[in-house]
């Protein structure tokens, strides 16, 4: 008898172990743990309330640490989007700041050739002379070369010889003409030779450049003594510049022992300047 029941517990062994067996027997715990929850639930014990609340204290961590990847992962790829919109953003910002400040730049710039050109344009309404506004294009400055090239030229009856001036004072005259641009020799300039007149006095003498700032005086009476208030202004004895237009104020130069003259406008800070066409009729009335 005692080998029969052995044989028997070897025989519900055996067939637990099999797959299917398996399977209905956790199938069948789990309705028994199940059906066991659900009653010992319905009851009002204070155990089994402690055990609940470890219970649910337990599952709530663990799905918070199990949560915790997925927050992670979100909260970094929001970053890395914010960092990478706010990266753009602020080039973008920075190039609309480079295009504000070219902008202002602009302004400016077209605020001072604005007031520059009203000088030019009040000039030749208060000018004795007829004068012809003009824009100095490119300049050429060296020790050997001091003009410039500007944006009139016969076109607009502009011709050789004729004088250039800068806020009412002579810098320089027209010695190449184009269609639409000319050339200025400078007054500093090596080549630049005109007649002109010494007040009060009426002394005569050639003003000559000197490649420097400030062209020189020559041919000047023997007797001819630098004192102060002495304005220089062309004599037009050469026949092409006309006359009494202001030049600039006679310097002595000690070291140098020679007489220079200080030009009123200076040609190295020329934008604009008016070349004189004629003279007007009233002065000729006179």
């Amino acid at each position: 008898m005692s080998t029969s029941r052995d044989d028997f517990g070897i025989a519900i062994r055996s067939a637990l172990l099999q797959r299917g067996a398996k399977q209905k027997f956790s199938l069948f715990v789990l309705i028994l743990v199940s059906i066991a929850v659900f009653s010992l639930d319905t009851l009002n014990l204070k155990p089994i309330k402690v055990l609940r609340s470890f219970i649910n204290d337990g599952v709530y961590r663990i799905s918070a640490i199990s949560s915790s990847p997925i927050k992670f992962t979100s909260a970094t790829k929001s970053f890395l989007t914010d960092h990478i919109f706010l990266y753009k953003e602020n080039e973008k910002l920075k190039i609309e700041l480079e295009e504000l400040k070219k902008q202002k730049l602009k302004t400016s710039f077209l605020e001072t050739e604005n007031r520059k050109l009203q000088e030019v344009v009040q000039l030749d309404k208060k000018s004795v002379f007829i004068t012809l506004g003009a824009k100095v294009m490119m300049d050429k400055n060296s020790p050997y070369l001091n003009s410039a090239i500007i944006n009139k030229g016969s076109n607009s009856k502009i011709k050789l010889g004729m004088a250039v001036l800068s806020k009412g004072h002579l810098v320089g005259r027209i010695v190449e003409v184009n269609y639409i641009s000319s050339r200025i020799l400078f007054l500093n300039d090596l080549n630049s030779r005109i007649p002109v007149v010494i007040s009060p006095d009426g002394d005569q003498a050639i003003l000559s450049g000197s490649g420097r700032e400030k062209p020189i005086l020559e041919y000047l009476p023997e007797n001819f003594t630098v004192e102060d208030n002495q304005m220089v202004y062309t004599s037009g004895k050469d026949g092409v510049l006309i006359s009494g237009i202001s030049i600039g104020e006679v310097n002595e130069d000690l070291e140098e022992k020679r007489i220079e003259v200080k030009l009123f406008s200076d040609p190295n800070q020329i934008f604009f300047v008016n070349v004189v066409l004629g003279q007007s009729t009233d002065v000729e009335e006179m």
